[in-house]
C-alpha cells in the first residue's frame, strides 16, 4: 500500500542557515506519528516542508506516491497550523473557517454543493462545536479555536492529517476531547503526523515517535523511549538511530 508521506534526505536552509539536514520521515496508512524535540530543533519546519510550504534545499518528498511538485489532490491532505498563526486577526465565524476547508473541491468562485454543506456540518459536529458554529473564532477559548481548525481539516475528508502543536495552550479538558477525536480518526484509517511539546492524553495513541535535535533525527521508535517529551529526552537504554551533526546550533 502506498504510504501517505515519504520524505528522504530533507534539507532546508532558511536565511542562509541550515535548519534541517538529511532528515528521513515516513508515515504509513493509519499510523499516528509524533515529532518531538526542543524549541529550535526544526519540527515545524519539517512538517511545513513536507507539505510544500517551505522549499527544500535537497532531498525529496512524496505524498501518496506522488512527488510533492506534482501532487494535485490537496483534499487528501489536512493541515492544522499552529493556532497562534492561524487565528490571529481572523474575524470569521466557526462555520466560515470550516467552510474554507472545502475549497480544494471547488473551482474558484464555484458554488457550494450539498456535499460541501454536509461535510462542513459533519466536521463541526464531530469536534463538538455545532452549538457554536455562528460564533466568531476570536470569541472562543483556545481549545475551541483549535477544534475549529481541526474541523476545517476534517471538512476536506483528508486521509493524512498534519498537525502543528495542537495541544499548545489548550486546557486538559480540551486535550481529552482532542484525544478522543483523533483516536476515532485513527480507528477509521486516517494517518496523523503531529508536532508536540507535550503529548498528555494523546500519548497512548502514538504508534511511533521521531525526535529532532539541531535539525537531524536523534531518535526514532516507540514513544516509551522518550522520557520527557517537552524536551525530548531519550531514555539512556535506547540507542538513537542518528546523532545530530552539529549539536546545539540554533534552528527554527
Amino acid at each position: 500500500m502506498t504510504k501517505p508521506l515519504v520524505a528522504h534526505g530533507v534539507t532546508v536552509t532558511l536565511d542562509g542557515r541550515p535548519v534541517l539536514r538529511q532528515v528521513d520521515l515516513e508515515v504509513s496508512s493509519g499510523e499516528f506519528v509524533t515529532l518531538l524535540g526542543p524549541n529550535g530543533s526544526g519540527k515545524s519546519t519539517l512538517v511545513r516542508a513536507a507539505i510544500g510550504l517551505v522549499p527544500l534545499a535537497a532531498g525529496s518528498v512524496e505524498l501518496f506516491g506522488t512527488p510533492l511538485a506534482d501532487f494535485k489532490e490537496r483534499h487528501r491532505l489536512g493541515y492544522v497550523p499552529q493556532r497562534s498563526r492561524a487565528v490571529a486577526g481572523v474575524p470569521a465565524t466557526v462555520r466560515e473557517v470550516v467552510t474554507s476547508g472545502r475549497l480544494a473541491y471547488r473551482p474558484y468562485f464555484g458554488r457550494r454543493s450539498a456535499k460541501d454543506a454536509a461535510a462542513i456540518a459533519a466536521a463541526i459536529e464531530r469536534v463538538g462545536l455545532a452549538d457554536r458554529s455562528r460564533s466568531a473564532l476570536s470569541d472562543l477559548s483556545g481549545g475551541m479555536q483549535q477544534r475549529a481548525l481541526i474541523a476545517r481539516a476534517l471538512a476536506t475528508e483528508a486521509e493524512l492529517l498534519v498537525m502543528d502543536e495542537p495541544t499548545a495552550g489548550v486546557d486538559h479538558e480540551n486535550q481529552l476531547v482532542l484525544a478522543d477525536l483523533l483516536g476515532g480518526l485513527v480507528m477509521e484509517g486516517t494517518s496523523i503526523l503531529l508536532v508536540a511539546h507535550e503529548l498528555g492524553p494523546l500519548r497512548q495513541l502514538i504508534d511511533r515517535a521521531v525526535v529532532l535535535e539541531a535539525g537531524t533525527v536523534a531518535y526514532e521508535g516507540p514513544v516509551d523511549g522518550v522520557a520527557h517529551e517537552d524536551h525530548a529526552h531519550v531514555h539512556h537504554h535506547d540507542t538513537p538511530q542518528r546523532q545530530p551533526s552539529v549539536p546545539g546550533e540554533g534552528v527554527i
